[in-house]
């Protein structure tokens, strides 16, 4: 039987072999476990962040449309089923995990408004503060200010949630998220950290 294996190990064509490697590695690397309560907790509290700014999940394309308007969901970028999803799986890693937050805020965009609702996690509201400011929509000289101004005013012993933009996000942070990546945030010590595999 073992000769009959190595047999058919030497006649198989070193193509089939990578093919097969290759499947292996996806395999492996697919089934990485997320991140656990107790991985993102410990990085909450080495940066004592007491904010987490949440890119929206995923939204194909490229900026918004030239006829944008913040009424009209038909003529911005909108969530694709995999956004969906993503933003589902989010929700219940905060749900599973019982990581709670004290208020919790979204862009008036459609996408931003989206992966919060579809996260399901609680009450939010709007705060025009968030509003990406890419192609000038909303000007950065008048929003930025009035961000920082509630950054500055976030408790110690609060813990707050703001879905934005990746724009915004890294104006304050220094950090660029990916789609649906979370960056937290220190508002007294400015420190900031990407965290990574909330979903997998």
């Amino acid at each position: 039987m073992i000769k009959f294996i190595f047999k058919c190990i030497r006649n198989t064509s070193k193509i089939t072999i990578f093919r097969f490697l290759i499947v292996v590695l996806i395999f492996v690397y697919s089934a990485k476990p997320v991140l656990s309560e107790l991985d993102f907790t410990s990085e909450i509290n080495h940066i004592d962040a007491n904010v987490v700014f949440l890119r929206h999940s995923i939204a194909p394309g490229f900026g918004d449309p030239k006829n944008f308007s913040i009424d009209d969901c038909s003529t911005q970028r909108n969530l694709s089923i995999n956004g969906i999803l993503q933003a589902r799986s989010i929700g219940q890693f905060f749900i599973e995990n019982n990581i709670e937050f004290s208020e919790i805020l979204s862009s008036e965009w459609c996408r931003c408004k989206d992966t919060i609702n579809e996260m399901n996690i609680g009450d939010w509201k709007t705060f025009s503060r968030l509003n990406s400011l890419f192609q000038n929509f909303s000007k950065k000289e008048i929003v930025l200010p009035l961000l920082y101004d509630k950054l500055n005013n976030v408790k110690n012993n609060e813990f707050i949630l703001l879905v934005t933009h990746q724009i915004v996000i890294s104006e304050i942070t220094n950090v660029s998220p990916p789609s649906g990546g979370i960056v937290i945030y220190n508002t007294k010590n400015k420190k900031t950290k990407l965290i990574r595999n909330i979903t997998n």
